[in-house]
């Protein structure tokens, strides 16, 4: 039986169904012309063994939107796996970030990685970000969408190990087909075809980088944990199975090692972390928490698994930071108060909406410092709620988050008064208020004043790396040199990681 990825969400349905028909009713089209094709209210993004385009589609349907996958649902008849993008999915809104600046365009004295229409992706293992960029270097659109991976495990671990079990070709084609759904959509708002864009650049983390281009990744799964593909590399669209302009490249940034990968590489680029004579830090926080110290002109990485709680995936209630998401918390005359993305009812709560409920529940009592609940499910803001269960992932991650960023500091023997600077990137970095990173010890309280929140800095320094590819042997000598920090049985990790489960005290 077929499977049809619906927004990044496989369901197995028999071939030969309309897709209007395959829809589950949560994700039903309205056919106001009985699905007689005369309508075209029905618009999907589909790509994969359909049926051919009928003359009901090309009369409803531009040019434009033929080129960029859109289909009609009521048309089109599922013959074998295929991905399918409603609307609704596709206008949801992802949270990007705001960038503090913007990417220096092209220099002179080098050249753009495209010609007529460039994308640069950030490959997250929950999220799916881009950027479309025209041949002057302006930017034109950006977007993003749940990583369709996730089905095989909200985290890289269980991915990896679904790869080794045999499902290489299934996770590599799952997320070509996202890529391409994101990019479709966001051709159709830069009023572009998707066969224009002829130069990409993807950063992720390394074990995103193997399962796109499904590389084995047995390596990764098991100690010392020895990568032996790092990138800086250029590979073809057609070997991604990406519908893109023929011959067009896509590069690969350099990874650092097997679990500290091109996604801080390309931050390190755009924060510039890695100059000057102070003693900078960089971390990135997702569902791998990955951090660059640089001191003493040395550059020091290490990575940890914080897990998906923080980019709202796992948690009973979790979702992207879409519409419908409750984004922040504040404690109003001693009650909880939500603020909810896309002025909407809340149906679930982000990660920068995590943290600030885990600080609100501190401040009014309804949360003891070792993360009881007074009442579980505690109610946020009706129907949305965090269960005890939710608590603890919120409890994991932080510490994970934490504990690796000191022993990379004690690593050193740098104290934290002695750290200049900490960029904060991922994500949802631009949304996360720091006052309740630090009241749940995500961050020690004492850096706060020192810390920039700078986005999605994977995806700004993607955006370099495309516009000025002389820039790519820059990011991958400053990388090649860098000192790796292990904290897989590493005992001052280890000692850090079970000190910083409790939440701190109230003047932490």
């Amino acid at each position: 039986m077929p499977t049809l990825f619906l927004n990044g969400v496989p369901v197995s349905v028999p071939a030969g169904l309309r897709l209007s028909d395959a829809l589950p009713p949560a994700d039903a089209i309205p056919l106001p012309c009985a699905g007689l094709g005369r309508c075209g209210k029905c618009r999907v993004v589909a790509t994969g063994a359909l049926s051919p385009v009928s003359e009901a589609e090309k009369a409803a349907l531009t040019r434009e939107d033929l080129a960029n996958h859109v289909r009609l649902a009521c048309c089109t008849f599922l013959l074998g796996d295929a991905c399918v993008t409603t609307e609704k999915a596709a206008s949801a809104h992802i949270l990007l970030g705001t960038e503090p600046e913007t990417p220096a365009p092209p220099r002179p004295s080098s050249s753009p990685g495209y010609t007529r229409l460039g994308a640069a992706i950030d490959l997250g293992t929950t999220t799916l970000a881009a950027r479309l960029y025209d041949e002057t270097g302006r930017l034109l659109t950006q977007g993003g969408c749940p990583n369709p991976q996730s089905h095989f495990g909200a985290d890289v671990i269980a991915r990896i190990q679904a790869s080794i079990d045999g499902e290489g070709e299934t996770l590599a084609r799952c997320v070509s087909e996202g890529l391409t759904g994101l990019l479709s959509s966001l051709c159709g708002k830069a009023g572009r075809h998707l066969t224009d864009i002829d130069g990409l650049v993807i950063a992720g983390n390394t074990a995103m980088l193997y399962l796109l281009t499904n590389t084995p990744p047995h390596a990764l799964s098991k100690s010392p944990f020895q990568a032996g593909r790092l990138f800086d590399e250029t590979v073809t669209a057609e070997s991604l199975s990406l519908p893109v302009a023929p011959g067009a490249g896509v590069y690969l940034p350099r990874c650092l090692s097997a679990f500290v990968g091109a996604d801080i590489t390309a931050a390190l680029l755009f924060d510039q972390t890695a100059t000057g004579h102070e003693s900078r830090a960089l971390m990135d926080i997702g569902t791998n928490g990955e951090m660059a110290l640089w001191h003493n002109g040395t550059l020091y990485a290490c990575s940890t698994a914080a897990g998906p709680a923080f980019e709202g995936a796992g948690l009973s209630m979790g979702m992207n930071g879409e519409t419908g998401a409750i984004d922040h918390m504040r404690v109003e005359n001693g009650r909880l108060r939500a603020h909810v993305l896309g002025e909407s009812a809340p149906r679930g709560v982000c990660g920068s909406g995590v943290i600030d409920a885990a600080a609100c529940l501190l401040q009014t009592e309804q949360m003891d410092e070792t993360g009881l609940l007074e009442e579980d499910p505690t109610l946020l803001s009706p129907p949305v709620s965090l269960s005890q269960k939710d608590i603890r992932m919120v409890q994991l991650a932080k510490s994970a988050i934490c504990a690796g960023f000191l022993t990379l500091l004690q690593t050193v023997g740098l104290p934290l008064c002695g750290l200049s600077s900490l960029s904060v990137a991922g994500g949802f970095g631009s949304y996360l208020h720091l006052p309740s990173a630090g009241r749940i010890g995500l961050l020690p309280a004492s850096v706060l004043p020192r810390v920039r929140v700078i986005g999605n800095a994977s995806l700004y320094g993607a955006s370099q790396l495309l516009l000025d590819t002389a820039l790519r042997a820059k990011a991958a000598a400053m990388v090649k040199s860098a000192h790796l920090v292990p904290l897989h049985a590493n005992p001052v990790f280890v000692s850090l990681y079970a000190e910083n489960m409790l939440f701190p005290e109230e003047d932490g």
